[in-house]
């Protein structure tokens, strides 16, 4: 009934505080498998999706106001879609990974929206991991590789002097912590979506795989804000 109560007040217009408040009293209620079966609905699934700026596809983030309630939205997303299998099931029917990998592109280039992107990363991460379907959807129909890849080459700043050939910097700082926890979530992800791919068809796949080779060599020369944070990048 909680659950029930705050996604009501969830669909409601109400101020971007309580919005926050009520996001962050159902993360911490969605980490408990027995109290998810009535937000694992469409309809629920849509409200979180909704504050999460995963329908308004054309739409820019500007608003800085909201950038609290959309990552506490995704954070919401990533416990109930873990926990639940049904919440995975519904994610393929929501078309959840399109929407993802455009809010990613809606990312690029933008102020201030690192936990924003290193959440939503999370959440390709877990989908790509827990249904095989969407996983083959993002490398075939969503460019997968490609946005993921462009995702982890901003996180490392990384600067090109050839084709395929990252520019090294010795003296540049580690990158801080939310660099290196984005670029963690799109290695992961990485990892899921090429898991199959053995065999490198066209030319296109094979400048891919050669590009993110370059930007995988590079991420090994780049060290993060902790020794620890290092390692579990590398």
């Amino acid at each position: 009934k909680l659950c029930e109560g705050i996604i009501n007040i969830l669909e409601k217009d109400t101020k971007t505080s309580c919005q926050v408040a009520c996001l962050e009293a159902l993360r911490i209620l969605s980490r408990d498998k027995k109290v998810l079966v009535p937000v694992t609905t469409k309809r629920n699934m849509q409200i979180l999706m909704r504050l999460a700026k995963l329908d308004t596809v054309e739409d820019p983030l500007e608003r800085v106001s909201e950038f609290p309630v959309i990552v506490e939205a995704l954070k919401c997303l990533c416990n109930i879609i873990f926990n639940s299998a049904v919440a995975q099931k519904l994610s393929l029917e929501l078309n959840l990974a399109a929407m993802l990998c455009k809010l990613l592109e809606k990312c690029r280039d933008q102020q201030s929206v690192d936990d924003i992107k290193c959440f939503d990363l999370r959440l390709l991460f877990l989908l790509s991991l827990l249904h095989t379907d969407i996983r083959s959807q993002l490398r075939q129909e969503l460019q997968g590789v490609q946005v993921l890849t462009q995702a982890l080459e901003s996180s490392l700043s990384v600067r090109w002097t050839e084709e395929y050939k990252a520019a090294e910097d010795r003296d540049r700082p580690p990158l801080s912590l939310q660099e290196t926890d984005c670029a963690i979530e799109a290695l992961k992800a990485l990892f899921n979506v090429t898991l199959d791919s053995w065999n490198v068809h066209s030319k296109n796949e094979s400048h891919q795989f050669r590009y993110m080779a370059a930007i995988l060599r590079h991420c090994l020369l780049t060290t993060g804000p902790t020794e620890d944070k290092t390692e579990e990048l590398h």
